[in-house]
């Protein structure tokens, strides 16, 4: 309705009221209306109020309006919830004469991801007069001419449209002509002015004729055009065209040139009253630039770019004059064919460059807009995305395409995608757009840390000094960032009842494995620890490895002689009979060592003797064994110095004595040995003397006493006979003893048991019993001790002193049982 001066432009110029919800799968649509030329920050519609939202919702959902060239006209004010003007919309610049005019947009909000289709209609106003093509025209009319004869058509143009456009003319005066108010098909209103009453070229020759072309708005605006009017003399034939309309079709984009149609006009009188000529009469706005017409022939070319998606029909007035004023009008109407002259256009409305690679199937990438201009099949377009990737384009509102996962993520095999969005209209031949996107995974603690191996052996030497490396682990995790840097920490284990901590340590940050301590290889020989990888995520992950660290050997330990006994008080004496063959078994020098390998491979050799020439030492099983013939010239007492060795490097050895005495009786034995020296020669004639006489008058005496006692305390003194000796003891291993370290250091030992009596012809001998039967002077006593080792039964029966020697080892020995007798070096007491 048209506005008054004095009313307020309330419901057109500041308040914008909502026209239609309109509601879809997708989201819902919105339809406002606004005045042109509205101020910038004019009120448009309350979006907040209109969704039943709070307007708070729109600020945290970072509301926003996406579309095009249109968002540059209409502002989201997110704080209020109201769309105003953004900058001031001229309707006729934007469209033209179409109707209605509106501004297609979507507003799009996050958190959840919500997208809405607004429509702000532009309303007119009445801003635009009409306006003639040209401000004055000449017409020549024989006076001849009857009463409704057609002089010409006029038209104006108003951009406004509605009540504000064009509604109709006037013609002032109005004695000889008068007008008709026509309308076009496509709705374009012109005035055909025609003869309304008889003229006379006498009376008057020129008239000027005033036609004003009024809209309806508020206030009416208007546009004239002056008409030059010449009457003629009488020519009474005017042209005739063949058709009373012509219709021609043209392709957009034809080139300039190209014949649209041929006019053809005829005039029944002679002479240059029958001479006829084309010329536009009423054009619509820009027709002129797109057309041309050849005045003479009456071809219609085109002259411009004609482009369908512009303007769909053309009508073209065209009329036809003679040389003598008589004219007739036609029109031309012209269809443009659509071509496919325009690829679909993809415009990216809202993309998430980065998501995480365990977003759920269906999350929300991107949203686009496709567009073609193109009309039919030319603009119909369909849209889709590269394959093989995990995601899938679905349809949402019309012309809106959303980007959505579509299966499982995994940043290790995959950290970012190139997502090329193809539309393709159906248009022959199609037209294709491709735009592509970048699309980055972010990085989720999804992976453990993996070790390089799945098990790890180091090697230690023992001895080693505490913090010294040991070996180090890596492990590695397919993860980036916070979430791939790995930790390793010692998981906490018992060995022999303490952590293993106190053991092995391990650096957090390279996996270096430490020693702790010193480690000795014959208390641990093998260390099997556990390192746990930790990455360092929010939610850790850890993966573990087994680290087993072998102690290495070294030669640290020297042999340990266990046979014979070296003690600081006694010495032990083996006997060995005049009478003795080569390769007599003399003694068995045993020795361990508890390193291993070749560190405990032993070897024995004789480093000093009384004789050399007389004995010899097993080089691996440290048998000493005679090496001639035993005579009466040889020394009683024989000093052997054995050295064992080990196979280490450097070797390590011990040294033991092994006093053998060369005798074949007892008495012999102790008037030797009173003498045998402990650490050195007793080469003083008074000192031997002394001994020997000491030796002989206590012979008997002892010799009686040693069975008389014994026999009284052989039963409690049996099993403490090497104890009272005040001797160490070390441990002696049995006959038949079998190495149970593998040295081979340990063989079997041989024990005979030879009883003979004085007679040596009538000695026998007794195999099978083992025993230990060795002599042991005790320098540091001041007496002689005799302790005997034998069956209570066979002392029984004894009839006389015995000579008691050491028989060990297949020797020939002249006695009955075994004894263990004392001597102290000083002598008997």
């Amino acid at each position: 309705m048209p506005f008054t001066g004095n009313k307020p432009r309330i419901n057109w110029q500041v308040r914008a009221f909502v026209l239609a919800f309109l509601f879809d799968a997708a989201g819902c649509q919105i339809r406002y209306s606004v005045q042109e030329e509205m101020r910038k920050g004019s009120f448009v519609g309350n979006v907040a109020e209109d969704l039943g939202i709070d307007a708070r919702r729109l600020k945290s959902g970072d509301a926003r309006i996406v579309s095009g060239d249109s968002s540059e006209y209409i502002r989201l004010d997110a704080d209020k919830g109201i769309l105003v003007v953004a900058e001031r919309i001229d309707r006729e610049m934007l469209c033209g004469q179409t109707s209605p005019c509106s501004l297609n947009f979507e507003m799009i909000m996050t958190n959840p991801m919500q997208l809405h289709s607004l429509v702000v209609e532009v309303l007119d106003v009445n801003d635009n007069a009409p306006v003639f093509h040209e401000k004055e025209v000449r017409v020549e009319i024989v006076e001849s001419a009857i009463i409704g004869t057609e002089i010409l058509q006029e038209s104006a143009t108003d951009p406004d449209v509605g009540v504000n456009a064009l509604q109709g003319y006037t013609l002032h005066p109005t004695t000889h002509f008068n007008i008709k108010v026509l309308s076009s098909p496509n709705g374009l209103k012109y005035a055909q002015l025609y003869l309304s009453n008889a003229l006379d070229r006498e009376a008057e020759e020129k008239l000027l004729l005033v036609l004003t072309a009024v809209d309806g708005g508020d206030p009416q605006k208007s546009g004239t055009l002056k008409i030059h009017v010449t009457v003629r003399d009488t020519n009474d034939n005017a042209p005739v065209f063949t058709q009373s309309n012509f219709k021609a079709s043209v392709k957009e984009n034809a080139p300039k040139g190209t014949l649209v149609v041929i006019l053809s006009a005829t005039d029944a009188d002679e002479g240059m009253n029958g001479l006829v000529s084309y010329h536009f009469n009423r054009m619509s706005g820009g027709v002129a630039e797109l057309f041309s017409l050849d005045e003479n022939s009456g071809h219609l070319t085109v002259s411009g770019e004609i482009d369908y998606e512009e303007n769909k029909i053309y009508e073209i007035g065209v009329q036809a004059k003679d040389q003598g004023g008589q004219s007739t009008s036609t029109k031309v109407i012209v269809d443009v064919m659509d071509v496919n002259d325009h690829a679909p256009v993809i415009t990216l409305t809202s993309f998430s460059s980065v998501i995480p690679e365990d977003s759920p199937s269906g999350t929300t990438v991107a949203i686009i807009n496709v567009k073609d201009v193109d009309s039919g099949k030319n603009g119909k377009v369909d849209c889709s995305v590269n394959g093989n990737i995990p995601f899938a384009i679905q349809s949402s509102l019309k012309n809106y395409y959303t980007l959505v996962t579509n299966g499982f993520l995994d940043r290790e095999r995959s950290p970012d995608y190139k997502i090329t969005f193809t539309a393709v209209d159906e248009g022959s031949p199609p037209l294709l757009t491709n735009k592509t996107i970048i699309l980055r995974l972010s990085d989720v603690n999804d992976n453990a840390p993996v070790f390089e191996q799945s098990f790890y052996e180091a090697n230690i030497m023992e001895n080693n000094s505490p913090g010294r490396s040991v070996f180090s682990v890596k492990a590695h995790d397919s993860d980036t960032g916070q979430n791939a840097r790995v930790s390793y920490l010692l998981v906490d284990t018992q060995l022999n009842g303490s952590p293993i901590s106190t053991y092995v340590s391990v650096n957090a940050e390279s996996g270096v494995i430490q020693a702790s301590r010193s480690f000795d290889f014959e208390q641990i020989k093998t260390l099997n620890i556990i390192i746990k990888g930790q990455d360092g995520g929010s939610s850790p992950l850890s993966s573990n490895v087994t680290v087993k660290i072998d102690i290495q050997d070294q030669n640290d330990n020297p042999p340990q002689v266990l046979y014979p006994v070296q003690t600081g008080g006694s010495l032990v004496a083996e006997m060995v009979p005049r009478s003795a063959d080569v390769g007599y078994l003399v003694s068995k020098v045993v020795a361990v060592d508890v390193d291993s390998g070749q560190n405990a491979w032993l070897s024995y050799k004789l480093q000093k003797a009384t004789d050399r020439a007389l004995f010899e030492v097993g080089l691996q099983n440290g048998e000493i064994r005679t090496i001639r013939q035993v005579s009466d010239k040889d020394a009683v007492k024989q000093r052997l110095a054995v050295i064992v060795e080990d196979n280490g490097q450097p070797s390590r050895s011990a040294t033991v004595i092994v006093n053998v005495a060369v005798a074949d009786s007892f008495p012999e034995v102790l008037s030797e040995f009173t003498d045998f020296p402990h650490d050195k020669e007793y080469n003083d004639n008074l000192t031997f003397y002394l001994v020997l006489a000491l030796a002989v008058v206590s012979f008997l005496f002892i010799t009686c006493l040693v069975v008389i006692i014994s026999v009284k305390i052989y039963r409690w003194r049996q099993s403490r006979i090497l104890y009272h000796s005040g001797l160490p003891v070390i441990p002696y291993y049995p006959p038949r003893y079998s190495d149970t370290l593998g040295t081979g250091t340990l063989p079997h030992v041989y024990n005979y048991e030879v009883c003979r009596t004085t007679d040596s012809r009538k000695s026998d001998c007794k195999f099978g019993r083992a025993g230990q039967n060795v002599l042991i002077m005790d320098p540091s006593s001041t007496g002689t001790m005799q302790r005997i080792q034998s069956e209570k039964n066979i002392l029984d029966e004894a009839d006389s002193p015995l000579e008691v020697f050491s028989a060990t080892q297949g020797r020939d020995i002249s006695t009955v049982q075994r004894l263990t007798i004392l001597f102290d070096l000083n002598g008997p007491i």
